[in-house]
């Protein structure tokens, strides 16, 4: 059955807990949806693990769409959220609705996700009015690098952790189907979750979120620098790799691959006959 902004609702509703994680590419979104995730998020994330970039914020919309597509025609039940990229929809409402709408027509997203509270409200309000379903991003939100001065928790004061859960109330209000909750204490997650109707997903935001979302390079073990506190690794897929790539390295210079049975056979009479 195709996940929809509907029944990550009726998920929320009935305590049952949403699944996400992000894919970047056809083969990895087709696996990912065999297995029944719930939702498959193409993150601007894609910037640093598959276009070796610093942060997310060099990210086009045509990165976006060209690797939207490429999840979407894998994706077969999952709910696919494509990110808006930086500068994409802060530039004002009708450049918001127009980016959402081309993740949609020519990504073939089944929602969007843009990051900040009380200041995008009226470029989500736009694009839900546009019939495109909005997943809101607060927190740590890695667009705003610059501004926060790096990759820290956010909302450990009183004063941020209120603003937390007012902008939390403020995007549900214009519309959003779901926030993902980045880098913010447990406790306070649990408040924001139990305040909204939306379903909430946490990333490195503690069990009480209504669902959870990971970097798959990060929980397969795939990337080779600094792993994030919320990180776990649940298969060392890039050991696996290492050791596939180096005995195929060895069996080509030992000259033992290819062997027969990965050869095609011709008749010895037709080798004969060649001049």
């Amino acid at each position: 059955m195709k996940n929809t902004a509907a029944t990550l609702m009726a998920q929320k509703q009935s305590g049952e807990k949403i699944t996400m994680l992000t894919a970047y590419d056809y083969t990895t979104a087709r696996i990912e949806d065999e297995c029944g995730v719930n939702s498959i998020l193409v993150g601007d994330s894609l910037g640093m693990v598959m276009l070796g970039y610093e942060n997310t914020l060099p990210v086009t919309m045509e990165d976006m769409i060209h690797h939207t597509a490429a999840v979407s025609r894998g994706a077969e039940n999952a709910f696919v959220v494509a990110d808006m990229p930086f500068m994409s929809y802060q530039t004002g409402v009708r450049d918001a609705v127009i980016n959402a709408g081309r993740l949609v027509k020519e990504g073939g997203a089944n929602a969007v996700k843009l990051e900040g509270g009380a200041e995008v409200c009226e470029q989500i309000r736009a694009i839900v009015d546009a019939s495109i379903p909005v997943v809101a991003h607060l927190g740590l939100t890695p667009q705003s690098v610059n501004a926060f001065g790096g990759y820290k928790v956010q909302g450990k004061t009183l004063d941020k952790a209120q603003k937390l859960i007012n902008d939390a109330l403020k995007i549900q209000d214009a519309g959003a189907c779901a926030v993902v909750l980045e880098c913010v204490p447990a406790k306070l997650a649990d408040i924001i979750t139990k305040k909204l109707t939306i379903p909430t997903i946490g990333i490195g935001a503690g069990a009480g979120c209504d669902g959870q979302v990971l970097v798959y390079q990060d929980m397969l073990g795939l990337n080779t620098g600094h792993t994030a506190k919320f990180v776990k690794i649940f298969a060392e897929a890039g050991a696996l790799m290492r050791e596939g790539f180096k005995a195929y390295i060895e069996e080509t210079q030992a000259g033992t691959f290819p062997a027969a049975e990965h050869t095609y056979k011709i008749d010895d009479d037709v080798i004969e006959k060649l001049k």
